[in-house]
């Protein structure tokens, strides 16, 4: 399925707005959340968000602020 979709200005955002073939493909319904990740060939993908999902978000967001705060030390640790 390839999609072209026109981004729309939402309030002080920018929106996209899924059409019911693709949100029917991701198994999502209005209010469901998504996450986008980069694949390893630099684009976005899209995924519905679960409970487990949401878990890992979290951890992931804990461990770049880790990486982040020692970036120096972990560069050493590596050599």
């Amino acid at each position: 399925m390839v999609l072209e979709l026109k981004l729309r200005k939402v309030g002080n955002s920018v929106g996209v707005v899924l059409p019911k073939d693709a949100m029917a493909k991701l198994n999502v319904r209005e209010g469901d959340s998504v996450c986008l990740t980069d694949a390893p060939d630099g684009s976005l993908r899209v995924t519905p968000v679960t409970e487990g999902r949401e878990q890992f978000a979290k951890q992931m967001k804990v461990a770049e602020d880790v990486i982040r705060r020692y970036r120096n030390t972990l560069r050493e640790l590596a050599k």
